[in-house]
């Protein structure tokens, strides 16, 4: 067993207890992605030099002054800035960007005493469910390295899984956490719109967009959020409810609590596996005492193109700005103003996310605007709606994190409105706001399955009291893939 492999107590005990130095845990880290992101390809960039100096620096603090996460290695998802390390969004449009400040959640992580040990790969601006867009790389699942990660915070959830580093941040605009948390069977949280400050993170879609920590389990996952959520007067968004104490809700007790499954999570579109696995899932929660009921959420059918006009019509607004005059590349073949616009944005930009600006123009155009953005906005409305009703009556919701295990790398699904339609089970949940968590939960032809658990508003405490319930009923998160064992 590596270092990598120890539970946060087990590192926290060592480091405690002078065994180990926070430069010798941070060298091993290292090692680790020496060895292995050859074949899962997580990292964009690493910070070796400043990582090490800055363990160091943690090795001279007192060991009453820490706290759980201190002189622990974390990734960081590279459409959040970091000082003086570039930050791409894994885009040639931001190939040199190198930010002069650190976003709010990167502050945090350091307050904590987190080593930041480099930026990892994504979606191309966040836009996809594979980590195959970006403009660098393609990360490979740890699973299977024929498989997909999941995205478009694939590279963070892979890292996780491959054992390079125990904790990661990534980002959801509409499942981009919670789907690659399920493809490499690990746990990612999408907290409340709010929750976690935004400031510094390289915007997709403004209303939807969220931070949130992916780890090897639930218990680490409650830490992470704790070290970053709360209000931050840098992003007027974030909101200024107390954070309550996560771990303290790791009770194991769910005796009593009332669980919802909605109707139209659990048809047509959700793979018989998925499905499965849910079903055994609500049984394992049955048994330590919880109850659980079908429901409706029915205006579920208008998520996901409520989803798509709004997100496309916000990433068209926010990638404006990459035009090669104000921000991002700038072509060398431009002779005038108006080729410098072109040929730089036709130069950098990828293939989705050109499609994404049209389609998002096209939906905010004189004429279209009340067709398509509206509606969509009041679609969003009755969607939520239907979340204000169900936590009404039940204490969390749960389904499938994604209808199928981990597509192949150019395999199925093949063509682009079938890989949309893959975020059936998560988009509702971004235009809701509410939080939710993926935590494995089954195997299909040795790829991971995740279940969703949905919360109220601000509530991911009972979400964490769920969820870690179950894992502490399941071995799940127990299993790791052979490539993190060194095999």
């Amino acid at each position: 067993m590596t270092l990598l492999n120890k539970t946060t107590a087990e590192l926290q005990s060592l480091l405690h207890n002078k065994e180990l130095t926070i430069k010798e845990l941070t060298e091993e880290t290292f090692a680790r992605v020496a060895n292995t992101d050859e074949a899962v390809q997580a990292f964009i960039s690493t910070n070796e030099t400043e990582a090490l100096k800055r363990a160091e620096e943690l090795d001279n603090e007192p060991v009453e002054n820490r706290g759980p996460l201190f002189g622990l290695p974390v990734g960081i998802k590279d459409n959040i800035v970091t000082k003086g390390i570039t930050t791409t969004a894994a885009s040639r449009m931001l190939e040199d960007f190198m930010p002069v400040y650190d976003a709010t959640v990167v502050e945090k992580l350091n307050d904590a005493g987190m080593v930041s040990i480099g930026k990892l790969n994504l979606d191309e601006f966040a836009m996809g469910s594979t980590t195959e867009t970006s403009a660098f790389k393609t990360t490979r699942n740890p699973w299977n390295l024929d498989h997909v990660p999941g995205g478009s915070s694939g590279g963070s959830a892979a890292a996780v899984a491959a054992g390079e580093v125990p904790f990661a941040l990534g980002t959801d605009t509409g499942g981009s956490i919670r789907q690659p948390a399920a493809f490499c069977g690990v746990v990612g949280m999408k907290p409340t719109y709010g929750r976690v400050s935004r400031y510094g993170l390289i915007a997709l879609a403004s209303s939807l967009d969220q931070i949130g920590p992916i780890t090897r389990t639930v218990e680490e996952n409650a830490l992470l959020l704790q070290a970053i959520a709360g209000h931050d007067e840098k992003d007027s968004s974030s909101s200024p409810k107390e954070v309550p104490n996560y771990k303290a809700h790791l009770t194991g007790d769910i005796k009593g609590m009332k669980i919802g499954v909605p109707k139209e999570y659990m048809g047509e579109g959700v793979g018989e596996d998925a499905k499965n696995a849910v079903l055994e899932a609500l049984k394992v929660l049955e048994s330590l005492g919880a109850e659980w009921e079908e429901i409706s959420l029915p205006h579920s059918a208008y998520a996901l193109p409520a989803y798509y006009f709004i997100s496309s019509a916000e990433a068209s607004s926010n990638l404006s700005r990459y035009d090669g005059v104000h921000y991002g590349y700038r072509s060398e073949d431009a002779k005038n103003l108006d080729e410098i616009y072109r040929k730089s944005r036709a130069e950098a930009f990828g293939t989705d996310v050109k499609r994404r600006i049209l389609l998002g123009t096209y939906t905010l155009s004189a004429g279209h605007y009340d067709d398509y953005y509206k509606k969509a906005q009041k679609a969003r409305m009755l969607v939520a709606g239907d979340f204000a009703n169900a936590f009404s009556k039940y204490d969390v919701i749960i389904s499938a994190a994604s209808p199928t295990t981990a597509y192949k790398i150019d395999g199925e699904p093949e063509d682009i409105v079938t890989k949309y339609m893959a975020d059936i089970l998560t988009t509702p949940i971004n235009l809701a706001g509410v939080p939710a968590i993926s935590v494995p939960c089954g195997f299909s032809n040795g790829l991971p399955l995740g279940l969703q658990i949905i919360g109220n508003h601000f509530d991911e405490a009972t979400i964490y009291k769920v969820a870690h319930a179950y894992e502490q009923a399941t071995d799940f998160h127990t299993r790791t893939p052979a490539i993190r064992e060194g095999k």
